[in-house]
């Protein structure tokens, strides 16, 4: 079996939050795929079923974000799972929002869930980190993770979730490239191998240059260059 851990806080309140991203992502795992239903167990909400070949348990702990351990303690000794069984999907301020990265062991960052999970198992599970981006200075983070995503971050954001529930099977059963791959579908599809179009001039545009502004219309003509000679000049200004 596997397990898979959504962090984030309980409570319609934070449902929005970036922090809740994990929540966010096994909610579109069990929806996509059919597991469920969600039942309180294990100190928070657990969903039961089958990823492609692999059996796998969905948990969202209640015990709030610094004590997520707990409930990722007690899912493992009921099921007599190893650190290795457990995926952990939580926020990640480090990579830019919609940027998705797999690891295994390692330190928590100063994240307070994973803080909470190494505490209680160790640190040789696996992460999905998921990018909310950073507000920019660290006095800054807790009003920005406790806080709903923008309405602009909505449609990454979907994408970001359909990629991982198209990719979880993959997942589960240990192929964390082919997930990746899947999420990358769906969030950096591929570019059109159409050229663009050609200007005037008959060369191609390069990417990203600038556009020039027409002229006005009413915008005197250019003068035609003057291509007399000096002595021609000297003479016609005798004339």
């Amino acid at each position: 079996m596997k397990l898979f851990v959504g962090l984030g806080n309980p409570g319609a309140q934070y449902a929005g939050h970036r922090h809740n991203i994990g929540f966010m992502a096994l909610d579109r795992i069990a929806e996509d795929h059919g597991l469920g239903p969600w039942k309180a167990r294990f100190q928070g909400h657990a969903a039961e079923g089958r990823l492609g070949g692999d059996k796998v348990l969905l948990l969202k702990p209640a015990t709030y974000m610094n004590r997520s351990g707990q409930s990722v303690g007690e899912a493992m000794r009921f099921f007599k799972l190893e650190p290795e069984d457990v995926c952990v999907f939580h926020d990640e301020l480090d990579l830019a929002p919609g940027r998705l990265k797999v690891k295994s062991g390692g330190g928590h960052a100063g994240h307070n869930g994973l803080r909470s999970i190494h505490a209680h198992i160790g640190e040789a599970y696996q992460r999905v980190r998921l990018g909310i981006g950073h507000p920019g200075h660290k006095d800054k983070v807790s009003g920005y993770v406790l806080h709903d995503f923008a309405k602009a971050d909505q449609e990454w954001l979907d994408d970001l979730m359909r990629g991982i529930a198209d990719g979880a099977p993959a997942l589960a059963d240990g192929d964390a490239g082919a997930f990746m791959n899947k999420v990358a579908q769906r969030t950096a599809p591929a570019r059109s191998s159409k050229r663009a179009p050609q200007d005037s001039g008959g060369g191609d545009k390069k990417p990203g240059a600038k556009a020039e502004a027409p002229a006005p219309k009413d915008a005197p003509a250019e003068p035609e260059e003057d291509t007399r000679s000096p002595l021609q000049k000297l003479a016609d200004r005798f004339r």
